[in-house]
This record gives structure tokens, sequence and C-alpha cells, in this order.
């Protein structure tokens, strides 16, 4: 993102509050609330990363994500995690959504805005010493929608080839 494609202060300011709420909600496990902020359209995926050339990068043919969900998809996650079924989420898992590096620019459409920001997600599961890092690039698509700021487009990109998780049915 160059410095002179920049957003109004005012605009950069409504994006990070609303990535912060995002945050929030996710972290709380308002994962309905959650989807409230999503365009009917939205696209959410997390390419596996590769690595070519001692570099980590995201596979070029589309054809190896993690997952690649449409609002549909993403209203099944949610409502499976509020099943006796969920059992990867089993107790639910406690997360702390780290968002920095907040880079915000016009976007392509009329209300829309391109978003860079960096994520650290913090996760434990019941009592488990255990804990889970896991740290990431989101490209993301903004769009105002009614006056408010929905997430129109998300791309994860991962800082690892080799997930160390067990599952990823939290949202990043």
């Amino acid at each position: 993102m160059s410095r002179k494609n920049r957003v109004s202060e005012h605009i950069h300011r409504d994006v990070s509050e609303f990535l912060i709420e995002e945050a929030d909600l996710l972290d709380a496990g308002q994962l309905r609330e959650w989807l409230d902020l999503l365009t009917d359209d939205v696209t959410y995926r997390m390419p596996v990363r590769v690595t070519v050339d001692r570099e980590a990068e995201p596979a070029e043919d589309g054809g190896y994500t993690h997952f690649n969900d449409d609002r549909h998809t993403l209203g099944m996650r949610v409502e499976r995690l509020h099943t006796k079924f969920a059992w990867a989420e089993e107790p639910r898992s406690r997360t702390r959504h780290f968002v920095s590096n907040i880079r915000v620019e016009p976007g392509e459409g009329n209300g829309e805005v391109r978003v860079k920001s960096n994520l650290l997600l913090y996760r434990t599961r019941g009592d488990s010493p255990r804990h889970d890092l896991l740290s990431a690039e989101r490209h993301d698509v903004l769009r105002q929608v009614n006056g408010s700021w929905k997430l129109a487009q998300r791309t994860i990109l991962l800082d690892q080839s080799t997930v160390g998780t067990h599952n990823l049915a939290v949202f990043l």
C-alpha cells in the first residue's frame, strides 16, 4: 500500500474501530453478532502457504485453501458451533485477537476501502497449559452499507506454511 493512496484520518479511525469491534465479538464468542458485520456477498478465505525459493507464498493455482467460505458457509459454521456436535470446540476456545499495523487505502468501488492488517491470535482450551499462536496478514475489503462498515472480502495469509494448531474452528 502506497503512502499517496491514503484515506482520511476519520475513515482510518472508523476502520480501526471496526476491526477492534470485530475482534471483541470473536473473542467473546458472539459469532452470530459477528455475522452481522459481513456483507451478503462476503468471501472469506485462507490459502495454503507454499514455501518456494525460501519464501512462503500463497498457492497460486487457487485450489489449495484451508477454507474458502461465503456468507452461507460461514453461517453454517457458526450455527454448527452452537450444537453439541462441534467437538473441535468443546470446550470453546478462549481467544485473544491482536490486530495491528492497520493500513487503509481507497477501494475499487464506491464506498469501499482496502485494508491490510496484521493479526496475532492467542488461543487456549480448557485447563490445558498448551496454547496456539497464529500470526497472519489479512487483506480485507470493507464496504459502507447503510452508513456502517461491513466486511466484503477477507484473505488471511498465515506466516507459517504448516499450521500447528489441532483445528481451525475459530475465525481469524
